[in-house]
């Protein structure tokens, strides 16, 4: 039997069409699930997926004028978001409304996304890589995505599956939830990358939905194909995105979705 999940050790990361039947992606803000693995997850709600979208806050620091009111900001941030989240397909988004620029990968939080985890139940859980401090050479992450990703780590395991986290959850009928992989994106480290020659526009136009953050769609677009582009050329594709597996429980004998393909497999396919 296959090996349930691609080898860390591969190089180049290999192609990945294992697909989750519901997953979860958690976020900061609104627009970083469309600048992440939007593709991916229009791929796999094409194939028939269910996908829940998780916005920690609401972005209402996200502006360049003082003088802007962050409760308009933030209601336009959230329309903007529920807008892309349609054209990729989502069954919905939740806003916690934490502190923009001041998350915290609290008990709180944590309480609040295992009460999402619960109540979606999905297989797979999307987030960015909490080990990316610096992106590469040309960057430094953002804090409240590495507070995002930390916490959305520590609700998957072990909060959301331990009925003695959070027990007052279980009594509201919210019964432990086991998650079975994640998905880390913005990481320095990718052990797959999923072809998403067919929904790279999707991602494209649900990034054009944020209105209120992209001052130049067109430059935008140009350099997200070429980042596709690049990703895929690793795995032979018009267009890749690049992610870290981490598989939790590794039994396959009941996985969902589809296959899962990698470089040392000779029979695979992308």
């Amino acid at each position: 039997m296959k090996p349930a999940t691609t080898p860390l050790n591969a190089s180049p990361a290999g192609s990945h069409a294992w697909r989750p039947d519901r997953f979860m992606l958690i976020v900061a803000h609104p627009d970083d699930a469309d600048f992440g693995p939007a593709a991916t997850a229009a791929r796999w709600i094409d194939e028939g997926s269910e996908g829940w979208l998780v916005c920690c806050t609401s972005g209402d620091q996200g502006g360049e004028d003082f003088a802007t009111d962050p409760l308009v900001l933030a209601a336009m941030r959230e329309a903007e978001q529920r807008a892309a989240t349609a054209i990729i397909g989502y069954t919905g988004v939740s806003f916690l409304h934490q502190p923009d620029g001041g998350l915290a990968n609290d008990l709180a939080l944590r309480e609040l996304l295992v009460r999402e985890i619960r109540t979606f139940r999905p297989d797979a859980v999307l987030a960015t890589d909490p080990e990316t401090l610096f992106h590469g050479d040309a960057g430094i992450n953002h804090t409240d995505h590495r507070a995002a990703a930390i916490a959305a780590v520590d609700a998957v395991y072990p909060a959301s599956r331990n009925p003695m986290a959070f027990p007052w959850l279980a009594r509201d009928g919210l019964a432990p939830h086991p998650v079975r992989r994640m998905y880390l994106f913005w990481s320095n480290h990718p052990t797959v990358r999923v072809d998403v020659t067919a929904t790279i526009g999707r991602k494209i136009d649900a990034l054009r939905a944020h209105e209120s953050q992209i001052r130049h769609p067109e430059r935008l677009e140009a350099r997200i194909r070429e980042w596709a582009r690049e990703e895929g050329q690793e795995i032979g594709a018009e267009a890749a995105e690049a992610l870290r597996l981490i598989v939790i429980d590794e039994d396959p004998t009941d996985e969902p979705g589809a296959t899962e393909t990698s470089d040392d497999d000779p029979t695979a396919t992308s």
